[in-house]
């Protein structure tokens, strides 16, 4: 499931409303319908086709007010749910986000909750960007969306610096430990640079119970350029005794419809390399409903990347509408 679009999307639809809301004090309800069929061809393994599936469909509610002249609190909280199958639905089963903070021209934002983590934020467009994102290779860090505590500075000339610390206690996987995650972000013009590490020192691996890989540190650096409709995005992550992954990605817009690409290279210490190519073609029905169709070749195996890995083809076809 896709969020950058989506969140985009969302606020520049729901502006005129949250300003009422806001007038009136009232929360803003939001959320939005994600429907995806996949087909899949595993090379010497057969095929495998999912039907209509549920792509992340939420539903949420944020609010904000002022405390103090030039301080805000806020909160948001964003449910899930499965839009495509009754006979097994269980209704809201799951969250993607929560969280409350405290925000101010002078000293920036805090927040604490479940959230995108300030690596996830300033490192991982490419994997976040995609609709079905079957293949791409986001992660390559431990410290998950839960259980944070994140604090972003105000922007000084384009030069801003956050942090996240994730509070695990002692009946966590693992037990009681903190591991931190930093990243400074620069922005001039159409032109972004972020560098970005976790430290990995939990106990468990990203958003579960699953005990994490090692605590090396992870490593992240990300440079961005917008001119009009065309954005290129190239990144690099590194963890030692674990891997690398590299990847390059351009997105172009025309009229009310969209094209990206994208290449990304996963370099294992153990296993073989794989290489996953992603194309999109997106259409905006509306200001509020918009359908595409994906493509993914890479790689399946038993581990992340492998070991002894084969082709993998993923055609996705979906819509969405959001409000």
């Amino acid at each position: 499931m896709k969020k950058t679009l989506i969140a985009s999307a969302v606020a520049a639809a729901t502006f005129s409303g949250a300003a009422l809301a806001q007038e009136a004090n009232l929360p803003t309800v939001y959320g939005n319908i994600q429907l995806t069929t996949v087909y899949t061809d595993y090379d010497g393994a057969g095929n495998e086709f999912s039907g209509i599936a549920d792509n992340g469909s939420t539903l949420g509610v944020k609010h904000s007010h002022e405390i103090a002249p030039g301080i805000e609190g806020f909160f948001k909280a964003e449910l899930e749910f499965d839009a495509d199958d009754k006979a097994s639905n269980g209704g809201l089963n799951s969250f993607d986000e929560a969280y409350i903070g405290v925000k101010g021209d002078s000293f920036g934002q805090v927040w604490v909750g479940s959230d995108d983590s300030t690596f996830e934020s300033a490192i991982d467009e490419i994997a976040n960007y995609y609709e079905y994102a079957g293949q791409n290779l986001g992660g390559g860090y431990d410290t998950g969306e839960g259980d944070l505590i994140q604090y972003k500075t105000p922007s000084f000339s384009g030069l801003t610096f956050g942090g996240a610390v994730q509070v695990n206690g002692d009946s966590d996987t693992g037990g009681k430990s903190y591991p931190y995650q930093l990243a400074a972000m620069y922005e001039m013009g159409g032109l972004e640079l972020a560098v970005a590490m976790d430290s990995n020192d939990g106990g468990r691996a990203y958003s579960s119970d699953s005990a994490s890989l090692d605590n090396e540190n992870t490593y992240g650096a990300r440079a961005s350029y917008s001119m009009d409709n065309l954005r290129v995005t190239g990144l690099v992550k590194t963890r030692k005794d674990v891997g690398d992954i590299y990847g390059l990605f351009g997105s172009y817009a025309l009229g009310s419809n969209t094209f990206a690409a994208s290449w990304e290279h996963g370099s294992p210490d153990e296993g073989d390399d794989v290489d996953v190519f992603s194309l999109q073609a997106l259409h905006n029905l509306s200001d509020h409903m918009y359908v595409y169709v994906e493509g993914y070749l890479g790689q399946y195996a038993d581990d992340a990347f492998g070991p002894n890995a084969s082709d993998q083809t993923d055609l996705a076809i979906g819509g969405t509408y959001y409000f």
